[in-house]
């Protein structure tokens, strides 16, 4: 081989290189607008494109309600949220918000509703069981609140209990089979998937899925790492389990019973909230602390696009493109 084909093999290897290691994880997330009050420990969720942060840590206990508007990537406050508290549940059905147990000092049962077309938040009938860092997802407009933790630390539960805002009214349902704490859930097809969490002492690998139809719990395929802290989201049939402790991001398809690692925030954190709209997930606040420390000192916000493979370089993608033309050119000519 002669000295012009070698240099130029040599440039198309070194393009490659340099064009493969272009595609940085970190790409898949784009920096946007901090919450105006960074906080962990709260909760999130979203209603006509707007997604609303309730509650949380600051170095005390909070009311505070932001709404936060991808469109505009901006910030607007809200009414305060009646109960101060951290670790509640919140879910939307039919436009309403629904804040559910959580932390004031001591696990409340307190239920509150919010309607962001008023801005007004209206008292409900309490949960029947007293708990904080609990989970709960909505099914055929019925908001199944799972697990928790009663006291301050030491009592994980198992408690499964169903709210029908229509009629304000709870009904008992058939306990998960690993009390837990600290744990996530999201909603696939009819099917409640309980993912990870925490029991005193120690963190879960364990995912068991719910269904209401029949009030059964049934085993699926474990984290690849036990884990709590995090937050959890759907896109297209696909679990999204973003953060916590540790932070990582990983994606749990209900369709085949797997996982399968995905692009890892840039900010390392957990007791954060996610929303999405438009098949983006927006990642707030949290914290670095497993021991639910101060906040991060800025309210972080994070997008994730799952649907969008990092990008290379344009320039390298055409060098590449230009040197994989000469070389075959050279090769023919032999």
């Amino acid at each position: 081989m002669n000295v012009r084909k070698i240099f130029i093999l040599i440039a198309l290897m070194l393009v490659t290189a340099l064009s493969l290691a272009s595609v940085s994880t970190a790409e898949e997330w784009i920096r946007k607008a901090n919450m105006p009050t960074s906080r962990s420990l709260f909760s999130a969720c979203e209603i006509n494109g707007i997604i609303y942060a309730i509650g949380g840590w600051l170095g005390g206990i909070s009311p505070v309600v932001e709404a936060y508007d991808p469109a505009t990537n901006t910030w607007t406050k809200k009414k305060d949220m009646p109960t101060s508290r951290y670790g509640a549940s919140v879910n939307t059905v039919n436009g309403i918000i629904y804040v559910i147990g959580g932390w004031e000092y001591i696990e409340t049962s307190a239920v509150e509703a919010y309607d962001p077309a008023t801005d007004t938040w209206t008292k409900k009938a309490d949960m029947p069981t007293l708990r904080n860092f609990h989970t709960a997802s909505v099914v055929n407009g019925i908001i199944y609140v799972i697990g928790g933790r009663i006291g301050s630390g030491s009592t994980s539960i198992s408690t499964v209990e169903a709210y029908d805002p229509a009629t304000n009214t709870w009904t008992k349902k058939a306990d998960m089979p690993t009390a837990r704490d600290l744990l996530s859930s999201d909603v696939v097809n009819g099917i409640i998937y309980a993912i990870g969490g925490w029991t005193y002492g120690s963190s879960h690998l364990e995912v068991e899925a719910y269904n209401p139809a029949t009030d059964t719990w049934t085993k699926k395929a474990n984290l690849s790492v036990a884990r709590f802290g995090m937050s959890m989201n759907t896109l297209n049939g696909i679990i999204y389990a973003i953060g916590g402790f540790p932070s990582i991001t990983d994606a749990y398809d209900p369709a085949t019973d797997m996982w399968t690692k995905k692009a890892d925030m840039p900010t390392i954190r957990g007791f954060h909230a996610t929303g999405v709209v438009n098949g983006i997930i927006y990642a707030f606040g949290g914290t670095t602390d497993p021991n639910y420390a101060s906040p991060l000192s800025e309210g972080v916000v994070e997008a994730y696009d799952p649907f969008r493979a990092p990008m290379r370089p344009p320039s390298l993608n055409t060098d590449a493109k230009k040197l994989a033309t000469l070389w075959g050119k050279v090769k023919a000519s032999d």
